[in-house]
């Protein structure tokens, strides 16, 4: 489960994620080759700094792409239903097949999707039962590389000691003022945005309810048992082990989800 492929056919969400991949490659090349190691040369700052930095862009570049060719949660077109399991499901009235409760069809994509948040023009995917987390781990490092490269733009005028070498020959040098503000513009569109997602992403886990059922008003049911927030991370993410929700580099395993949570999944 999660481990097919899944690729939607949308020349908007192809741009969408083409400019995501642009402001990436801007930010992983030229701020490396501008402050990163131009100060690691003299001394100004430790390999420790640039480590971090391509962790960083690694992780990140990585929850993107995985999370954009990740299978949501698509349902088979003929699904086995348990015979326990009747009552929790449902027709739905655009493609006329059995889903899950919780279930929603995305019109983009064309098919139903397991606890689908959201379609994400910019991973060109939804976001469902099968990458949500990894739509998070994307949000987190996203932010995290921004504040990055903002803090870097900001000690190399403010903080770092003046370079002594300088290659004034070099493009990036001569248009380094212009290269660092384009930087730093993006910086701050791209942490506003995903601040303001992320939170939302943060409390519908928290409350253990999705983007779309938030704007159909359809959690209300007084019924619902309210999960400890543990029991709603670990789900999303399929593991109990915390270090592992910030690790791209692994295959999501569903939970056994307890019997009385189970008809809310």
């Amino acid at each position: 489960m999660g481990r097919r492929i899944h690729f939607v056919v949308d020349p908007q969400g192809w741009c969408c994620m083409g400019l995501i991949i642009f402001v990436w490659l801007y930010n992983t090349i030229f701020i490396p080759k501008v402050i990163l190691f131009p100060h690691y040369e003299e001394g100004h700052i430790s390999v420790v700094a640039i480590l971090c930095y391509y962790f960083c862009s690694l992780f990140c570049i990585a929850s993107l792409l995985r999370a954009s060719v990740a299978d949501p949660g698509k349902l088979p077109e003929n699904p086995k239903i348990p015979i326990t399991e009747r009552e929790y499901w449902e027709l739905c009235n655009k493609c006329n097949m059995m889903r899950p409760k919780r279930s929603h069809h995305c019109s983009r994509c064309g098919h139903c999707v397991r606890r689908m948040d959201h379609h994400c023009p910019w991973i060109n995917n939804c976001v469902g039962e099968d990458n949500h987390w990894l739509f998070l781990q994307l949000c987190f490092y996203t932010q995290i590389l921004s504040s990055y490269t903002l803090i870097l733009d900001f000690c190399h005028y403010y903080y770092f000691f003046p370079l002594k070498k300088e290659n004034w020959d070099v493009f990036v040098f001569r248009h380094e003022l212009a290269l660092l503000r384009i930087s730093a513009f993006m910086g701050l569109i791209i942490l506003g945005g995903i601040s303001g997602l992320f939170y939302t992403q943060l409390m519908g886990i928290f409350t253990d309810t999705t983007s779309i059922e938030k704007m159909s008003n359809c959690c209300e049911d007084t019924s619902r048992p309210r999960k400890p927030w543990q029991q709603t991370f670990s789900e999303v993410f399929g593991t109990h082990w915390k270090i592992l929700w910030f690790i791209p580099f692994r295959q999501r395993q569903p939970l056994q989800v307890p019997y009385h949570f189970a008809n809310h999944v």
